[in-house]
């Protein structure tokens, strides 16, 4: 099967793999859309990810497409189920799984990073990862089940309440979508910061109640003449340490700050401890997507989650290395990746 193979840093070779091995509890599935994730560069770049990559790996975590073959075992799903899977699957059985924190299991499998994922023709996964897509979800829209859980989880985190004022700081897929769900939780206002005009004009449409330049305006000022003088969440999507240290300056008194963005593992911050205790300030992040894949389906299928008008381009393997390698090309937006193409 053609596929994209990660053998090391800046080495990801298109070649014909061998075929997944579909056990008594798996589902193969072809893949249609493989979205292309910030996680997905970090690897490239030779990073950890949210987990650790042993090459060759196929990566790609973001994955729909349609059953063609069950495992022995299988009940949950049939032949010609259009599907999306979780790509966090947990054992169930370490101490972390048996507290209610399976997203920190001991013995966790990862779709597209510890085992071979979806930027191939075909993936086989365990049939407890796959979620039927809804009769109104595209196979593209499918794919970004998974960003929006992992979303969901933050925002969850964030606890913020009808009312709220909220800042999202990058408007890439994640930003764009934090905007969208932090509407959803009942904020009253949500201001974005955002250099790429394109993606503030996407958010402006996504109900961004405001969306500033960092770069040519003054940020603390923008805001209070947009009357958000209280911020009650800053939610960072950028993954820089510049961002993160800009987060815990503008938040508010007794402000949550979501740390939600991934850094390169060595990086840090400057924090002034007096700031954080005259503020008192909550410093949180999130990691993955437990519990959260149903929902985010959900509320794609529904039409309140929009997942659609970020995303650039959809094209073939033959276009991910270029994707990975070049900030200028996913400046652009969301990439989604067909190996039918």
């Amino acid at each position: 099967m053609k596929s994209a193979v990660f053998y090391g840093k800046h080495d990801l070779r298109l070649e014909e793999y061998e075929m997944p091995v579909v056990g008594p509890e798996d589902v193969l599935i072809q893949v249609k859309a493989c979205g292309v994730c910030g996680t997905d560069v970090h690897i490239y770049e030779g990073d950890k990810g949210a987990a650790e990559v042993t090459p060759p790996t196929i990566l790609g975590h973001e994955f729909s497409g349609v059953v063609v073959r069950t495992g022995k075992a299988v009940s949950n799903c049939r032949e010609g189920d259009r599907v999306c899977i979780d790509p966090n699957c947990y054992c169930g059985a370490c101490e972390a799984c048996r507290n209610g924190a399976a997203h920190f299991c001991e013995h966790m499998i990862g779709y597209g990073t510890t085992v071979n994922g979806g930027f191939a023709e075909y993936c086989a996964v365990n049939c407890r990862q796959v979620y039927r897509l809804g009769e109104n979800t595209s196979f593209e829209q499918g794919a970004m089940a998974e960003p929006a859980a992992c979303c969901l989880h933050g925002l969850d985190m964030c606890e913020i309440r009808p009312g709220h004022q909220v800042v999202v700081i990058g408007g890439g897929m994640i930003g764009l979508l934090m905007v969208q769900l932090a509407k959803l939780a009942g904020a009253a206002r949500v201001a974005l910061l955002e250099p790429v005009e394109g993606k503030r004009e996407v958010a402006g449409r996504l109900g961004a109640d405001l969306c500033i330049d960092p770069l040519h305006e003054n940020v603390k000022d923008a805001l209070a003449a947009a009357g958000m003088n209280w911020i009650n969440t800053v939610i960072e999507c950028v993954g820089r340490p510049s961002t993160m240290e800009q987060a815990i300056e503008i938040a508010g008194n007794k402000a949550v700050v979501m740390m939600f963005g991934l850094t390169k593992p060595e990086d840090t911050i400057a924090i002034k401890p007096f700031q954080i205790f005259q503020k008192e300030l909550v410093l949180k992040a999130s990691y993955i997507n437990p519990y959260t894949q149903k929902r985010a389906l959900e509320l794609i299928d529904s039409g309140r989650l929009d997942v659609s008008s970020m995303v650039s381009e959809v094209c073939g393997l033959d276009r991910l290395e270029d994707i990975l390698s070049r900030p200028e090309i996913r400046a652009k937006g969301k990439y989604i990746i067909s190996p039918e193409k």
